[in-house]
């Protein structure tokens, strides 16, 4: 399986959400992930990771930024002016505050966050991620009450976590309508061994998908 996942939300910009088989694009900007919620800057082209962090935001046309995951969720936003982000947020990143700080990074490049698009892309599903009371309770604290409809109780000190769900939210507190957040659908990692890698279902030898977004002439309007 090698074909990219598409997102009509993000049609004005080169992107795509990889599955099995899919390559780096060529000149692909990455970062050492580290489950954190540090943002970086991609210039220019680079052979190596640019530093430790967990997303890029770029408004160079035609630099391809991306991130890798394998069952975290990738995420990538776009302005309309043609500022972009790619942020990887696993459970970590997303008590963390990554979203939020992809965001906010993005609003030191262009002036449109506001009108800014996200896509959540394919990522482990609630039903193949059990998680106990530490990871519930880390998110508590930047989430609060919130967190409680992402979760299911399963058994005791455990529930499954619709980490899409908090992803959401973080978008939506950082300004973001709900009719420019999408997610991805149908597209759980742990469950589709066909189209993904899985680091739960596989362990460490796992495969890693690659995740990039790119500005485009076409994706950039006029100021």
């Amino acid at each position: 399986m090698s074909d990219w996942i598409r997102h009509p939300l993000l049609a004005r910009q080169a992107h795509g959400f990889g599955t099995i088989g899919c390559e780096a694009p060529r000149g692909l900007v990455r970062v050492k992930q580290v489950h954190g919620r540090v943002v970086l800057r991609a210039t220019r082209a680079s052979d190596a990771p640019l530093g430790e962090a967990d997303a890029i935001v770029s408004d160079v046309p035609g630099l391809p930024i991306g991130v890798v995951t394998a069952d975290c969720i990738p995420v990538l936003i776009a302005t309309p002016s043609g500022a972009v982000a790619a942020v990887h947020a696993g459970w970590r990143g997303l008590a963390a505050g990554v979203l939020e700080a992809s965001v906010d990074a993005l609003g030191r490049i262009a002036h449109d966050t506001a009108d800014a698009v996200a896509v959540i892309g394919p990522h482990i599903g609630a039903r193949c991620y059990e998680v106990d009371a530490p990871v519930v309770s880390a998110l508590t604290l930047r989430f609060g009450d919130a967190v409680d409809a992402a979760l299911r109780a399963t058994r005791p000190g455990h529930c499954e976590i619709e980490l899409a769900r908090l992803a959401a939210l973080d978008l939506s507190r950082a300004g973001f309508a709900s009719e420019r957040i999408a997610v991805v659908e149908d597209a759980c990692t742990a469950c589709d061994p066909v189209r993904f890698h899985s680091y739960r279902r596989d362990g460490p030898a796992s495969g890693r998908l690659f995740h990039y977004i790119a500005v485009t002439d076409d994706g950039r309007q006029s100021s």
